[in-house]
C-alpha cells in the first residue's frame, strides 16, 4: 500500500531500513512523529484473551525520546557481580516461550531451540492448584518422566533434564518456568486472595525451581480483573521475590533468580496495575503485543503493529508504541520492558484489505482454524495471486490471495528489523516470542528470530545458575554429568 509522506511515515521508513544502511539517528528522525486520538470502541484479543478496549487510548504518540534519556538505563535487578550488572544494563534480552506439548504433535523438541540466539526461554506452563495455591507440573511426563528408565526414580528426565543440559552447553541462556497461560489463569485469583495461598504459591513454585534447575520464574496469570484481584497480583509477585531472594541466601555466590510476568497490551487489563510497585520486584515484562485483531473484530486489522496508521485508523486499533509508553508512564523501567513478537499469523476469510470487512476466518489453519505458523505462511495461492504487502506507516504486514480471498496478518524478516531497531532506539530490554515451533530454523534468512538477532547483537551474556544443591534429583545435583 501507498501512504502519504508524513513525519511518521518518514520515522517507520528508518526502522524499515537495514541495521547497516540506517546512517540517520533514528531518535531525531522519530522526534516529530504526530499524536492522533480515536473515540471509538472495538473488541480485541490482547495476550490470547478476549478485552474490549476504548480506542481513545490508542495514539501514534510522538517520537522515541519521552523525558530523560535516563531511562534508556532503567534497572534490571542484578543478578551476581558488579560486571554481571553492567553487562545487563548493556546488552539487550531474546526470550521465547517453549509450551510442554510442542513434543507431541509439532515433534519440536528442547534440541530444536536456537539456544545460541537466546538469552532466556521460558518453559511453559506450570498449573496452579485454585484451592492451595500449590504450583504443580502440567505434564509429568512430558516434563520429567520421558525416557525414564524402569526402575530409575533418582534422575530427572524428560523435557527439564534436556533443558537443563542445553543451558548448560549456552551459558547465557537463562531458564525460567512460566507459570499459568489462558488455560490456567482462573486458578490464581483465589489463592492470591490469601495470605496463606500467596505463601503456598511462592513455596512450591520456588521448590519447582530448586529441583528442576531453573533460573528464574515467569508469572502469566490473564489477567487480574478488578482492583482486588490486581492488588492480590501485587502481593503474590511481592511474596514470590522474597522467596526468591530467600533461597538465594541459601546458595554460593547468592545468585539472583530472575522473576518476569507476561502482561497485556489492554487499557482495561493494565491500568489495574500498581506499575511502579510492581517494576520494584519484577525483572522483565513480557509484553503481549500480538493478538490486536482477530475474529471477534468487524475489519481486518493488523496483528502486532508499532504505530497507528493514520491514513487507515481501522487497521490499526492498537498499537505497541503507545501501550510501550502508557508502561514506563506509570512507572515501568523502559530496560524491563521486552517487547512480544508472533511466530504465527491470523487469517481473514472474505477479505480484501487491512480496514475493509471480513467474513470469519476460514477453516484451515496449522494447529487450528485461522491460525498459521510463520513457517507455514503462504498458506496458499500461486505466484499469480498470492503477495505479501507491508504497511510502512503502522510497521505491519499481511499476505493476500486475490483466488481464495484469504488474509493473513504476520510479521516478516523486514518488519521484525524494524521492531529490532524500534527495541534499541527506544532503549528498551529486548524481544520475546510465543512461541518457538513457529519459526524456521535459525539458519534460515526467513527465520524471525535471526532477523531480529541479526540487528540486535548485543545480548545479555549474563551466566545461568547450574548449581542446585537441594535438588531432589541426583543428576541435577551433580550437575547434569
Amino acid at each position: 500500500m501507498r501512504f502519504a509522506l508524513s513525519s511518521q511515515v518518514a520515522a517507520a521508513a528508518l526502522l524499515l531500513a537495514s541495521p547497516t544502511s540506517a546512517q540517520v539517528n533514528p531518535l531525531q528522525a522519530l522526534s516529530n512523529v504526530p499524536q492522533t486520538n480515536y473515540n471509538n470502541a472495538t473488541q480485541a484479543r490482547t495476550g490470547l484473551v478476549s478485552a474490549a478496549i476504548p480506542l481513545e487510548a490508542v495514539k501514534a504518540l510522538g517520537g522515541f525520546l519521552e523525558g530523560s534519556l535516563g531511562s534508556l538505563f532503567g534497572g534490571l535487578i542484578p543478578r551476581s557481580t558488579k560486571q554481571a550488572r553492567a553487562d545487563s544494563y548493556a546488552s539487550y534480552k531474546t526470550t521465547l516461550y517453549y509450551p510442554n506439548w510442542d513434543i507431541y504433535a509439532r515433534n519440536y523438541q528442547i534440541e530444536n531451540l536456537p539456544a545460541s540466539k537466546l538469552t532466556h526461554v521460558l518453559y511453559s506452563f506450570a498449573n496452579v492448584n485454585a484451592t492451595t495455591g500449590e504450583v504443580y507440573l502440567s505434564d509429568n511426563w512430558a516434563d520429567i518422566d520421558r525416557g525414564r528408565p524402569s526402575g530409575d526414580t533418582k534422575n530427572l528426565y524428560g523435557s527439564l533434564a534436556s533443558l537443563y543440559k542445553l543451558k548448560k552447553n549456552n551459558r547465557q541462556l537463562k531458564t525460567l518456568l512460566s507459570i499459568g497461560g489462558a488455560s490456567y489463569s482462573p486458578n490464581f485469583a483465589g489463592p492470591a486472595g490469601t495470605a496463606s495461598g500467596r505463601a503456598k504459591f511462592a513455596q512450591s513454585a520456588v521448590q519447582l525451581l530448586m529441583h528442576h534447575g531453573f533460573d528464574g520464574l515467569d508469572i502469566d496469570w490473564e489477567f487480574p480483573s478488578d482492583s482486588t484481584q490486581a492488588a492480590n497480583y501485587l502481593r503474590l509477585m511481592q511474596t514470590v521475590r522474597a522467596q526468591l531472594s530467600s533461597y538465594s541466601k541459601q546458595l554460593s555466590g547468592a545468585p539472583q533468580f530472575l522473576l518476569t510476568a507476561a502482561v497485556s497490551a489492554g487499557p482495561d487489563k493494565y491500568n489495574l496495575l500498581n506499575i511502579t510497585a510492581l517494576n520494584s520486584v519484577l525483572d522483565m515484562w513480557n509484553l503481549m503485543a500480538y493478538d490486536y485483531s482477530g475474529p471477534w473484530d468487524k475489519v481486518v486489522g493488523h496483528q502486532a503493529n508499532l504505530f497507528v496508521n493514520t491514513s487507515n485508523s481501522a487497521s490499526t486499533p492498537f498499537n505497541s508504541d503507545y501501550v510501550i509508553k502508557q508502561y514506563i508512564a506509570k512507572g515501568a523501567s523502559a530496560r524491563k520492558m521486552i517487547l512480544g513478537m508472533p511466530l504465527y499469523g491470523r487469517q481473514f476469510a472474505q477479505a480484501t484489505a487491512p480496514g475493509k470487512a471480513f467474513s470469519g476466518t476460514g477453516s484451515t489453519g496449522s494447529w487450528e482454524a485461522g491460525i498459521w505458523d510463520y513457517k507455514a505462511i503462504p498458506a496458499s495461492g500461486s505466484s499469480s495471486t498470492f503477495k505479501i504487502y507491508t504497511d510502512t506507516q503502522a510497521i505491519a504486514s499481511w499476505s493476500y490471495d486475490s483466488s481464495s480471498k484469504m488474509l493473513i496478518s504476520f510479521d516478516t524478516p523486514q518488519i521484525t528489523r524494524a521492531k529490532a531497531n524500534y527495541v534499541t532506539s527506544r532503549g528498551l530490554g529486548g524481544g520475546m516470542w510465543w512461541e518457538g515451533n513457529g519459526d524456521f530454523a535459525a539458519t534460515d534468512s526467513r527465520s524471525l528470530i535471526a532477523a531480529f538477532t541479526n540487528v540486535i547483537t548485543q545480548r545479555d551474556t549474563t551466566q545461568n545458575v547450574l548449581s542446585y544443591p537441594y535438588s531432589k534429583w541426583d543428576n541435577v545435583r551433580a550437575g547434569m554429568p
